[in-house]
């Protein structure tokens, strides 16, 4: 966690500049991704000069990685950037067909490392917005890079980004009849793998906490299902009180992180809980002989979405915070489970079993609009980019050996992409942009 730690002290200062517009309007249509060129980063010294390499790279990769935008390879640039400060020769670009252009400048003293860019609008012939500056440790040089791509797709889409962001998982190791289970966090893009559990116990359903600095999980350790919380930067955990004679699971923060709601099962019937994180009061807030898991609360803590087979099949509910009558949303065809609320509120996200396959769908909160976004011999367990475009989900492959991978999809459906990562993995959950 040093880099991370490192970085605490991250800030941003404004460069002048004049702004014009360039927009790239994301619609479900089929889009033609934006050319776009970032060429190396200027270094100030020799000792700057790997990472004004590698951060333009990270920032390539991050921006192209979405779909949205196509590079333009370096041996297709007519002119070098070779200083930040001179002025762009903006028929250069367009020459090659560049609609924006990224240019930066790293510097670096010591462990401190300055990066400055600028975003340009090649056919209007002028920068977008203003330059920023990002400084942090050289250990931090990823996340400025994450930070930098962050601040070009929310220039040019008019969307917030999500690359500067982590995700934690199950990370899945071994044979399929004796699989080797850790909980471990990574950035959003695989990289920077950190394991905070070893493979002692099975651990399922990490969750973060709002602030990214929590995470809920279900752990064996105790030989029965229970719940425990990790406090990331200690790698510290403990063990949330419950029931005597019980099994937790499915946890998940409430939006203002002061409440848990999860699953408890008793006695044979299994409900949902939600437990005061301060005071450890428990509440129920089901009742009933179904099974009641995966809950999900909307993004302003007023509805909890949740499965239920209440009906004689897996199917999605909703109600309120508090508990009371639950609204069934789902009604096409098959199973559906693991709902997750969109960070946005616009769209609720579930695993679906029909046909014979299983789907990573979407829907509106009334059960209106249903689309389902991949078809696999597995898809499940989704859970949402802190923008709410990208999905990210396990899809696990056919046959004894098969291992389970993390992917992720844009919301239209497009773009499907593997998360790489050392080895299985499975049970994602997506952070809230880090501070």
């Amino acid at each position: 966690m040093a880099a991370l730690a490192a970085f605490a002290g991250v800030a941003a200062a404004t460069l002048p500049a004049a702004a014009q517009p360039l927009r790239l309007e994301i619609t479900e249509g089929v889009i033609e991704p934006m050319p776009i060129a970032v060429p190396a980063f200027v270094p100030t010294s020799s000792a700057a000069s790997t990472f004004a390499t590698n951060i333009a790279s990270v920032v390539a990769g991050d921006l192209t990685g979405t779909g949205l935008f196509r590079e333009i390879p370096a041996s297709a640039h007519i002119s070098p950037v070779t200083d930040f400060s001179a002025p762009v020769r903006y028929g250069d670009w367009k020459a090659v067909n560049a609609q924006a252009l990224v240019t930066g400048s790293v510097a670096v003293s010591g462990s401190r490392l300055t990066v400055q860019f600028r975003i340009y609008d090649v056919f209007a012939g002028s920068e977008l917005g203003t330059g920023l500056q990002f400084v942090s440790t050289t250990d931090g040089w990823r996340r400025v890079a994450h930070k930098v791509a962050d601040a070009v797709y929310s220039r040019i889409t008019g969307e917030s980004g999500y690359f500067d962001s982590r995700v934690a998982f199950v990370s899945e190791s071994g044979p399929k009849a004796d699989r080797r289970k850790r909980l471990a966090i990574m950035d959003y893009d695989g990289q920077n793998v950190q394991y905070l559990t070893d493979s002692s116990t099975i651990v399922l359903n990490p969750r973060f906490s709002p602030t990214g600095q929590q995470i809920l999980y279900t752990s064996y350790d105790s030989g029965v299902p229970r719940i425990n919380v990790l406090d990331v930067g200690q790698v510290r955990k403990r063990v949330l009180e419950q029931k005597p004679g019980t099994m937790s699971f499915s946890p998940r923060f409430s939006p203002d992180g002061r409440s848990v709601v999860f699953s408890l099962a008793e006695g044979g019937n299994t409900d949902i809980y939600i437990m005061d994180v301060a005071s450890g009061a428990l509440r129920r807030l089901t009742s009933g002989p179904s099974i009641e898991t995966s809950p999900s609360f909307s993004p302003d803590g007023s509805r909890i979405v949740f499965e239920s087979d209440r009906s004689g099949t897996q199917q999605i509910y909703v109600m309120g915070a508090n508990g009371g009558e639950a609204q069934r949303i789902s009604f096409g065809e098959g199973r559906y489970a693991t709902p997750v609320w969109s960070p946005r509120g616009d769209l609720i996200a579930f695993t679906k079993q029909a046909g014979g396959r299983f789907h990573i769908g979407v829907m509106a909160p009334d059960g209106s609009n249903e689309r389902l976004l991949t078809a696999s011999f597995l898809d499940e367990g989704p859970t949402w980019a802190p923008n709410g475009r990208v999905i990210m989900f396990t899809r696990e492959t056919r046959g004894e050996g098969g291992q389970s991978k993390l992917y992720t999809i844009d919301v239209s459906g497009r773009n499907l992409r593997a998360v790489p990562t050392p080895d299985g993995a499975s049970d994602a959950s997506w952070s809230p942009l880090q501070p």
